[in-house]
């Protein structure tokens, strides 16, 4: 049985749109950007803010009743329903540990008829020191070893991975294949054993 390991957010969900169009816009309604033409992940220079005031503003939404609120992605969700029970899932995220617990609860809430497992690698805040494991997404599935796909949205996170990882298009990556497409794929490579 394949072992697939999915990003949670804008892979499972779709965070930046959420927090973007349902947290940034309405407290900047100055702000004449659109998701669409959100072409960098960090965004801070095209919201014309700092990396801290972009930082903080998306982890205010990650422990508002705005994230546990967030519909799961309805083709992963469909996905899931029709292959899910096929390969064995892991969730891998990478979210300040403050709001690990709420990513987690969202996972297994949306998920977790079928994802087990859910892990994360913390990202890295100001003024917070934690011990450190693994330090990137590509060393965790470098350590585990048995990974068969990897679903990414952000490129810096598959580089280490690339032979086992597909990138989904999004405004901020080069990715070639939206959702559907690598969803497609998978279910090819599950059929084909």
């Amino acid at each position: 049985m394949k072992i697939i390991v999915w990003d949670v957010d804008d892979i499972l969900n779709n965070l930046m749109y959420c927090w973007f169009t349902r947290k940034w816009l309405p407290e900047h309604p100055d702000c004449k950007l659109t998701y669409e033409q959100i072409t960098e992940n960090t965004p801070e220079r095209l919201l014309n803010c700092t990396r801290e005031e972009y930082l903080a503003s998306l982890d205010d939404f990650r422990l508002s009743e705005m994230y546990p609120e967030m519909k799961p992605n309805n083709e992963v969700l469909a996905w899931f329903e029709k292959y899910g029970d096929r390969a064995r899932h892991i969730a891998l995220t990478a979210v300040p540990i403050e709001a690990a617990h709420v990513s987690a609860a969202w996972v297994m809430k949306n998920y977790g008829k079928w994802i087990r497992s859910f892990n994360f690698v913390p990202s890295t805040r100001r003024d917070k020191t934690i011990p450190e494991y693994d330090n990137t997404k590509a060393e965790y599935i470098k350590r585990l070893g048995t990974v068969d796909i990897f679903i990414e949205d952000n490129e810096e996170n598959i580089k280490g991975v690339k032979e086992k990882s597909l990138l989904v298009s999004r405004p901020w990556n080069k990715g070639k294949d939206s959702m559907q497409q690598v969803l497609d794929k998978i279910t090819k490579m599950i059929k084909e054993g």
